[in-house]
């Protein structure tokens, strides 16, 4: 096992939670298998399981918050490398770069969550007039 490098040898596949981590679509390992295990994606139109051997062709569609992406592996590598070289792993299709284009022009053009509070959150001194406010008003039922 000394000096092996982190290619994988032409032929031989590579576990699918571990080419997920390598092509950097997941943080780690763990968040892959999760995803894997929810049903979050799929090789070749099937549910896969994290150990599911992965080869160069295999169409991989996996849904990460509300995009969905579908990729062609193009190359197997167990090692984590910088983002150019993990994005020479796969291929993406046009019809899922034209789907996350328009959900990005989508959520542009959304309203911004933070433009539906009016106020916003409360100065010190409203607080500490609340807090004076809070204090005085003592109910007439109060045995205090």
């Amino acid at each position: 096992m000394a000096g092996m490098s982190g290619a994988v040898v032409a032929g031989a596949g590579l576990r699918l939670d571990k080419w997920l981590w390598a092509a950097r679509f997941f943080k780690t390992r763990a968040l892959a298998v999760e995803a894997i295990e929810r049903g979050r994606v799929a090789v070749n139109g099937q549910g896969a399981k994290p150990a599911r051997e992965l080869r160069p062709g295999d169409r991989v569609e996996l849904r990460q918050g509300t995009l969905q992406r579908c990729i062609v592996v193009r190359a197997l590598s167990a090692v984590r490398g910088p983002a150019p070289v993990a994005q020479q792993l796969y291929e993406e299709t046009a019809e899922s770069i034209a789907a996350r284009e328009r959900a990005a022009a989508e959520r542009h053009l959304r309203a911004d969550p933070a433009h539906a509070i009016e106020q916003g959150r409360p100065t010190k001194r409203d607080r500490r007039q609340l807090a004076d406010w809070q204090r005085w008003s003592v109910s007439i039922d109060d045995p205090s």
